[in-house]
């Protein structure tokens, strides 16, 4: 009787295995350490113990050379009655507030007009986002030419009558510092553009089309329908034009080198010709952690007020 029980009993009365069972050892992809440990192991080596060191270095005398000396916060109190440095603050501040503010106008506007398809659409894209592909270098060569005595800018205001406007625009003090936000300006702008169209392409055209409905005007919808859904994407405008404002360097140096008489100088230009020109690498930087601080202040304000926001 018992050879003679179905196979599903006899598999019934077998005891329960009751050994723990081993897990499948875990294994990093490949990928993973490719795309993003290495990076993050390159960015540690090449970016945030820099970092850290320029934070060590602005408490210390060093001119690069020597041992540094630790002198607290001596470099900082120097700053208080530097002129040169409160006006490359103030600079700093006017290139923030015209530069950011023009882009983001800017850009913004180009991406309406922009935003829907049709014919030839394209090539207009493409044109205004062509300045971003070059170097600010060479875009400082090319306005060079443009600002130069006689040059298009001269021969435009004397074409249309305005003769009496023309001046050495990089060497008047007065005038140096808005010529150098221009070529700035006109790279910026198209990087700002592409930005913003990519966020017009992710609202939700029922959202228009309900406030169409309920008799809401052009200008309504964009007020309350198109900027409300772009919050995302202005964190990232504010992060970006913030960063590049508080870093402009290379079109500041290629065109005035902050002169004259420091009149277009830059909190990021004063840092380089104090630490490697006049070899001041400890209050260099001490102004670096400076434009480290005003960055993370705007920022972090941005991102608090827009959290609070939300959570309204």
């Amino acid at each position: 009787m018992t050879a003679l029980a179905p196979t599903g009993a006899r598999e019934q009365r077998r005891p329960a295995d009751t050994r723990p069972r081993r897990r499948p050892a875990t294994r990093l992809s490949p990928l993973l350490v490719a795309f993003v440990l290495v990076p993050f192991v390159v960015e540690t080596i090449w970016v945030f113990w820099p970092a850290l060191q320029g934070f060590y270095f602005s408490v210390t005398r060093w001119d690069g050379m020597t041992p540094p000396q630790f002198i607290g916060l001596a470099n900082f109190r120097e700053m208080v009655g530097d002129q040169v440095f409160r006006g490359a603050l103030r600079n700093t501040v006017i290139w923030l507030v015209l530069f950011g503010g023009l882009s983001v106008l800017g850009g913004f506007g180009m991406a309406l007009l922009l935003q829907r398809e049709r014919r030839g659409i394209g090539f207009y894209r493409a044109a205004l986002f062509t300045p971003v592909v070059f170097s600010l270098v060479v875009t400082a060569l090319v306005w060079r030419v443009f600002y130069q005595p006689d040059g298009i800018a001269d021969q435009i205001l004397r074409a249309v009558g305005l003769e009496q406007l023309v001046r050495p625009w990089l060497a008047d003090p007065q005038t140096a510092l808005y010529a150098v936000i221009l070529p700035a300006l006109w790279r910026q702008i198209g990087y700002i553009m592409v930005l913003y169209l990519a966020g017009l392409k992710a609202i939700d055209p029922t959202l228009h089309e309900a406030a169409r409905t309920d008799g809401a005007n052009n200008w309504q919808r964009l007020w309350y329908v198109t900027v409300p859904q772009l919050r995302g994407v202005n964190a990232v405008v504010l992060s970006i034009i913030v960063i590049d404002s508080l870093r402009s360097f290379d079109i500041v140096w290629a065109l005035t080198k902050g002169g004259p008489y420091h009149s277009s100088e830059l909190l990021s230009t004063y840092m380089y010709s104090t630490a490697f020109q006049s070899l001041r690498l400890g209050y260099g930087s001490a102004i670096a952690v400076v434009i480290f601080i005003l960055a993370l202040a705007v920022i972090l304000g941005y991102l608090v007020r827009a959290f609070r926001e939300d959570n309204a």
